[in-house]
């Protein structure tokens, strides 16, 4: 594995990370989940859709994200194809209409910063970030909401930290049984379970909870395995 990480932003007008729980009316992850992150790095560096989730194993890769604009939800209503008595489409009866509208949870003007280590495919993300090129159309979440990334820098691995003392962590931190969090006054906590690792069928193998600070300031917490970069980030894996 890479002694250091790749860090690239992520962005655009709207993002949606459905929530498995939701079906009538979608709403959307906080944040990209592990599992979306992976599929949209995947799509940069041009990997099929039915190898990204093995090559993308938690033993091959390591990913942190942090939230750079603060969090902000929308909904809207998306037409969609009526697929109830679809016989009849797109024939319009008086029992039938072709399009239903569904109201959607957004998020808005997303901006999220990703890192990411890989014990193979370092320098060929490396080099896609770099010359800002794409294999793939990258989107957040579903392929109408297309994005942009940029890439920030580079950064190694400075120590990891054992989990004894407070730290200010900047991304998104993994609730493990040994946290402690504290409190500090103006930031708010928010706590969400999101998917982080699927088997190649596609099926959810691990979920985790997550805590993060919906402006995207630092946590202040114990915990272990976090790694403190030569940038001064000190960021926790997903």
């Amino acid at each position: 594995m890479e002694n250091k990480f790749l860090i690239f932003d992520i962005f655009g007008d709207y993002a949606h990370f459905k929530k498995y729980y939701t079906t009538s009316s979608p709403l959307t992850f906080s944040i990209p989940p592990r599992t979306a992150i992976i599929g949209l790095i995947s799509a940069i560096i041009g990997i099929d859709k039915n190898q990204y989730l093995e090559v993308m194993s938690k033993t091959k890769a390591r990913v942190a994200v942090r939230i750079i604009n603060p969090i902000q939800k929308v909904r809207m209503g998306i037409n969609l194809i009526n697929t109830k008595d679809w016989y009849w489409w797109p024939v319009r009866t008086k029992t039938h209409e072709p399009r239903t509208q569904i109201r959607f949870e957004f998020l808005r003007n997303p901006r999220f910063r990703i890192y990411f280590s890989h014990s193979e495919l370092y320098n060929n993300l490396k080099e896609f970030l770099q010359n800002h090129k794409s294999f793939y159309t990258p989107y957040l979440g579903i392929s109408e909401l297309i994005c942009d990334f940029e890439f920030i820098e580079e950064s190694e691995i400075e120590e990891e930290l054992e989990g004894e003392d407070f730290i200010d962590v900047h991304t998104v931190v993994p609730l493990e049984e040994k946290f402690d969090l504290e409190i500090e006054e103006g930031k708010s906590y928010y706590k969400e379970k999101i998917p982080t690792e699927m088997e190649p069928g596609r099926a959810v193998k691990e979920y985790r909870e997550v805590i993060y600070e919906e402006k995207g300031k630092t946590i202040k917490c114990k915990i272990k395995g976090a790694y403190r970069l030569k940038n001064g980030d000190v960021i926790t894996l997903l």
